[in-house]
Protein backbone atom coordinates (compact mmCIF):
# COMPACT_ATOMS: atom_id res chain seq x y z
CA UNK A 1 0.00 0.00 0.00
CA UNK A 2 1.08 3.41 -0.79
CA UNK A 3 1.55 5.96 1.66
CA UNK A 4 -1.05 8.27 1.71
CA UNK A 5 -1.39 12.22 1.15
CA UNK A 6 -2.04 13.99 4.78
CA UNK A 7 -5.78 14.94 3.49
CA UNK A 8 -6.08 11.84 2.27
CA UNK A 9 -5.85 10.60 5.97
CA UNK A 10 -7.91 13.47 7.72
CA UNK A 11 -10.48 14.01 5.44
CA UNK A 12 -12.24 11.27 7.43
CA UNK A 13 -14.47 12.38 9.87
CA UNK A 14 -14.69 8.94 11.61
CA UNK A 15 -10.63 8.56 10.91
CA UNK A 16 -10.49 12.17 13.07
CA UNK A 17 -13.27 11.03 15.41
CA UNK A 18 -10.99 7.96 15.97
CA UNK A 19 -7.84 8.98 16.28
CA UNK A 20 -9.82 11.75 19.18
CA UNK A 21 -11.10 8.46 20.87
CA UNK A 22 -7.25 6.81 20.96
CA UNK A 23 -5.83 10.44 22.15
CA UNK A 24 -8.10 10.43 25.05
CA UNK A 25 -8.85 6.97 26.34
CA UNK A 26 -5.27 5.70 24.96
CA UNK A 27 -6.29 2.34 23.58
CA UNK A 28 -9.96 0.68 22.62
CA UNK A 29 -11.31 -2.39 21.03
CA UNK A 30 -12.54 -2.41 17.50
CA UNK A 31 -15.84 -2.80 19.13
CA UNK A 32 -15.71 -0.16 21.47
CA UNK A 33 -14.39 1.91 19.03
CA UNK A 34 -17.49 1.76 16.37
CA UNK A 35 -19.92 2.18 19.08
CA UNK A 36 -18.61 5.79 19.91
CA UNK A 37 -18.23 7.05 16.39
CA UNK A 38 -21.33 5.93 15.19
CA UNK A 39 -20.29 3.35 12.42
CA UNK A 40 -20.57 -0.42 12.32
CA UNK A 41 -17.93 -2.74 13.29
CA UNK A 42 -16.63 -3.06 9.55
CA UNK A 43 -16.13 0.29 8.51
CA UNK A 44 -14.03 0.64 12.00
CA UNK A 45 -12.22 -2.06 10.63
CA UNK A 46 -11.16 -0.41 7.80
CA UNK A 47 -10.33 2.53 9.21
CA UNK A 48 -8.50 1.32 11.79
CA UNK A 49 -6.15 -0.26 8.97
CA UNK A 50 -5.88 2.02 6.89
CA UNK A 51 -4.30 4.24 9.90
CA UNK A 52 -2.31 1.20 11.25
CA UNK A 53 -1.07 0.85 7.15
CA UNK A 54 0.04 4.41 7.74
CA UNK A 55 2.00 4.10 10.76
CA UNK A 56 0.08 5.90 13.49
CA UNK A 57 -2.07 2.95 14.88
CA UNK A 58 -0.36 -0.37 16.12
CA UNK A 59 -2.56 -3.07 17.64
CA UNK A 60 -1.97 -5.86 20.39
CA UNK A 61 -4.27 -8.99 19.64
CA UNK A 62 -5.43 -10.89 22.74
CA UNK A 63 -6.90 -13.87 21.79
CA UNK A 64 -10.24 -12.56 19.76
CA UNK A 65 -10.10 -9.01 20.50
CA UNK A 66 -7.91 -6.15 19.10
CA UNK A 67 -6.70 -3.30 20.79
CA UNK A 68 -5.76 -0.15 19.37
CA UNK A 69 -3.10 2.50 20.41
CA UNK A 70 -1.18 5.25 18.57
CA UNK A 71 1.85 3.68 17.49
CA UNK A 72 5.14 4.33 20.00
CA UNK A 73 7.93 6.02 18.31
CA UNK A 74 5.93 6.88 15.37
CA UNK A 75 6.63 10.44 14.38
CA UNK A 76 3.50 10.63 12.17
CA UNK A 77 1.24 9.44 15.53
CA UNK A 78 3.18 12.14 17.50
CA UNK A 79 2.20 14.85 15.57
CA UNK A 80 -1.26 13.77 15.02
CA UNK A 81 -1.88 13.60 18.91
CA UNK A 82 -0.02 17.10 19.49
CA UNK A 83 -2.70 18.26 17.02
CA UNK A 84 -5.38 17.03 18.71
CA UNK A 85 -4.19 18.39 22.22
CA UNK A 86 -3.64 21.67 20.84
CA UNK A 87 -7.22 21.84 19.19
CA UNK A 88 -8.94 20.77 22.15
CA UNK A 89 -6.74 22.92 24.65
CA UNK A 90 -7.66 26.12 22.21
CA UNK A 91 -11.52 25.69 22.45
Amino acid sequence: MNPLELEEVLSSKPRLKILTLLNTFGSLNISNIARQIGVNFTAASKHLKVLEAEGILQVHVYGRVRMYRFKEGSAKARAIQSLIDEWQQSN
